[in-house]
Parts: structure tokens; sequence; C-alpha cells
């Protein structure tokens, strides 16, 4: 029976070290600051579940909306020291980590989401390279949504009406010049302080994409949107390299194809809930929307790109314009 047993743990052992990798179970932690019902919130959830499928449930992706892991910048500090395996974060605020990659938060830059879509999917993704010597690898670029501006003081139609108001922007040099530009008193803070911040008088207006406005109930404290569509907010999906070091190529492969899908997905559920946003935000009867002539915000906002041409790459700007689908 030793001799058996001997023989038999033997042949297990052996077998244990003929099967291929995926050696041991995994577990990702993604974090993100919306809520889970924002188009962002659900590509992240439709990734973990397109992850626990390809991995037969090996690879475990758990999900950690509305800031639970910390602000965006928190959770890229997180990835970089290997505490936070991926998030969903902001360019502005990866901006502050790879300046370049700030082009993307440039005023009227595309066309429409077409002319968006191919720029991040090349431009983009060549800009995200530089970010691995960093501590982060880009997977690519869910959608936030096209960026409005909303306000509690006056219907804004034109720059002129925007002049002295206190608008709430996100902590990045481009948003602040776009709103300076626009005759705003630019106001950064964290997204997580901004509802409050509202309700009490301590900033006027902000800007974010109708999901946003709608799913974070900004039609509350906020009697004006302006639907500016100023700037399009990608939402670049990273993952440590701490993290992704520790996985094998197969592992690799399962997260990127799922990324991808996932993405693709994300970006198509972000378009049609747009629309339907501002259907819900106007059934409220708390927010006037208004339609502007968003040529005057475009000719205002033109010097910031002779601000930041050397910042984001001239020939960044170029290869965009390159790409313009009309």
């Amino acid at each position: 029976m030793i001799r058996f047993a001997s023989i038999l743990g033997a042949g297990l052992m052996a077998l244990s070290l003929a099967t291929p990798t995926l050696a041991a179970d995994v577990t990702l932690k993604l974090g993100h600051i919306a809520v889970p019902e924002h188009p962002y919130g659900k590509g992240a959830d439709y990734f973990a579940k397109l992850v626990g499928e390809k991995s037969n449930g090996s690879i475990d992706v758990k999900v950690f909306p509305s800031s639970q892991l910390g602000g965006q910048k928190d959770l890229i500090e997180g990835m970089v020291f290997g505490a936070v395996d991926m998030a969903l974060v902001g360019t502005a605020v990866l901006g502050q980590f790879q300046p370049q990659i700030s082009i993307f938060d440039m005023p009227f830059l595309f066309d429409d989401r077409e002319h968006a879509y191919k720029s991040l999917d090349t431009v983009g993704m060549d800009l995200g390279k530089s970010l691995e010597g960093r501590g982060l690898k880009l997977l690519g670029y869910m959608e936030n949504g096209i960026r409005h501006l909303t306000n509690d003081v006056r219907p804004v139609k034109t720059p002129d009406d925007m002049a002295d108001m206190k608008v709430r922007v996100m902590t990045n040099k481009v948003f602040v010049e776009m709103m300076k530009s626009l005759g705003a008193s630019p106001t950064p803070m964290a997204f997580s302080e901004l509802y409050s911040a509202m309700q009490q008088g301590t900033v006027d207006g902000q800007e974010n994409p109708s999901a946003h406005i709608f799913t974070k109930r900004f039609y509350e404290v906020q009697k004006y949107a302006s639907k500016t569509a100023h700037a399009y907010s990608p939402e670049p999906m990273l993952i440590s390299m701490i993290s992704w070091g520790k996985l094998n190529d197969e592992q690799k492969a399962i997260i990127q194809e799922a990324a991808k899908e996932a993405i693709d997905w994300q970006r198509q559920v972000s378009e049609e809930q747009d629309n339907e946003y501002w259907k819900e935000i106007k059934a409220t009867g708390k927010m006037d929307v208004i339609e502007v002539d968003r040529s005057k915000f475009k000719e205002a906002t033109a010097p910031v790109y002779e601000m930041f041409a050397e910042t984001v790459g001239q020939d960044n700007i170029d290869k965009i314009k390159a790409l313009s689908t009309k």
C-alpha cells in the first residue's frame, strides 16, 4: 500500500507539472468613480463578466464603483504601486502622468464619435505606450461621453453669458484655460465634492456628459444645461504593470481580448444612452436644456490650441485632424 501510494503521489505530481497554465486563480480589483448605472460603469461590469467567461472562472475581476477605492488620482497612484490592479480614469487626470494624453481634453477636437474612435484607437494607443514606463498599461478607451455646461445662475447661450461664473473643472490645465477662454472662473475640484459644492453655492456650475448630469442628479442643484458639446471625454482602461507582470501569457491574452470586446460594447451603449439621458433630464422638469450655437464657443476656445500645442504635440493634433470623417 505504501509503495502504491508513493507511485500514485508521484503520478499526480507529474500530472500537475504537465498541466498547462492558467496556474492559479487570479483576483483583480478594478476601480472607477462612476455609479454602476453609468455607461462606463456598465462597461466595467461587462468586462468583468467577459473575463470570467473567457477564463472559465479562473480570473475574477471585482469591480469597485463610486470612488470606493478613491478618486481618479488615487486609482492611478494605486496602480503604479500595485495596490489597485485596474481602473477606468479620465484623460484629464491621466494627463498629469503623461501630458500628451491631455490632447483628448482639447476643446472641439473631434467632428463626431466616429472621428473620436478612430483617433483613440490609433493615436491614442500610440500615446499610451509611454505609460508602461510609468507603471501603467493602457488596454484601450471606453467612453465617458460628450461634455456640456450646467449652472444655477443664468441661461448660457453664448460665451458672454459665462462671465465671472464659477465653474468646477477637473484638476487639468487644459480645462482651466478652456474655461478662462470662455470668460468663466475655473475652480478645480474632485468629482466626489462636486454635488455638495453646487448645493452650497461654492461653485455656480460644472461641465460633464449627460450620464453624470443625470445619474449624479445634478438637475437637483442646477437650473440650466447648455448643450455646448465643448469636449469629448474618453475613459482610458488601465492595468497596473505590477499586476500585468504577475499574469501568464494566456491570462494576458484573455484580459486584452475581453477589454477590446467590452470597449466596443460600451461605446455603443454610451451613444444609445446619451439621448435617453437628455430625455430623462428634461422629464424631471427641474432643468432647462438649452441648444446653443457651438461655433461661438469653438471660436472663443481656439487660443487653447496655441497654449498647449507644444505640450500635447502639434504632430498629434495634425494626425487627429487627418483622421477627420468630414
